[in-house]
């Protein structure tokens, strides 16, 4: 199964960089491939991860990504063309191969049938990445981005989305701020680089608050050391050394990126 590590970092390379970014991940991801390091991790509840290796926990990653693609796109009863046609973007963005994409499909109809358990797919996912607050960041991620394709992340689908993240370990400020740095990215935040129409002036510097974790009342000196410390949260060789596989070093250099450029424009407004 060499080539799930490559779609592993497609799906991070997709969720930073539309399609250049897919290939970018399936490139890093090849790494992931390569690597053979176990990793071990428990939770109540939930099983080691002893022994496990990089491809392993890719595959786990992977196949688990689309079951829950799919099931969230049938928590309102049924699962919508639009919501088909975002899970086909994501397989064609990452550029599967034809037996790549019929392993996704199958994995997405698994997800969408009444037999689907949620919380054992969730639980096998936590243990086979050790829990790592980085892996089930991007998941989460790529299941909100596939949402807001599908849906625009209307109400029953956030809910089954809410708990998703609940169970991975995400807090509500943190969904909120995943979601809202997505929504920026589809909406062309800082020039168009999402792909998106450009949106207003303001709507750009309230999502730059909200990549920074600020609001506009905080004080210059706060808003300095809120900048820092999301720069210090997702900068790529500190979260390298505390276990981020290389298929996510692109994401972690986009998601600084993005922290820089929300601190330029707020910079620029408040005269820091």
């Amino acid at each position: 199964m060499q080539w799930i590590g490559k779609a592993v970092g497609g799906l991070i390379g997709l969720m930073t960089g539309g399609p250049a970014g897919a290939v970018i991940g399936v490139v890093i991801g090849h790494q992931f491939d390569a690597a053979s390091t176990p990793t071990i991790g428990s939770r109540p509840g939930v099983g080691s991860a002893a022994g496990a290796t990089t491809t392993q926990i890719g595959d786990r990653f992977f196949r688990a990504a689309f079951q829950v693609m799919g099931h969230v796109a049938k928590a309102d009863g049924r699962v919508s063309e639009q919501e088909i046609q975002a899970a086909r973007a994501v397989m064609s963005e990452l550029r599967l191969t034809p037996d790549q994409v019929q392993v996704a499909i199958a994995c997405f109809t698994q997800g969408k049938s009444a037999q689907f358990v949620l919380s054992t797919a969730l639980d096998g996912l936590y243990s086979a990445c050790g829990g790592r607050p980085d892996l089930m960041r991007a998941f989460v991620e790529i299941q909100i981005r596939a949402a807001l394709m599908g849906n625009d992340l209307q109400p029953t689908a956030r809910r089954v989305l809410q708990n998703i993240a609940t169970r991975l370990g995400l807090g509500g400020i943190e969904f909120a701020h995943i979601e809202a740095v997505l929504r920026m990215r589809r909406g062309g935040y800082a020039g168009g680089h999402g792909g998106g129409p450009a949106v207003d002036e303001e709507s750009r510097l309230a999502q730059a608050y909200k990549v920074l974790e600020s609001t506009p009342q905080n004080s210059k000196e706060e808003l300095s050391l809120a900048y820092r410390r999301q720069l210090s949260r997702h900068h790529p060789d500190k979260l390298k050394a505390n276990g981020l596989p290389e298929s996510m070093i692109e994401h972690a250099k986009q998601r600084t990126q993005q922290i820089i450029e929300a601190w330029e424009l707020v910079r620029e407004r408040r005269g820091i």
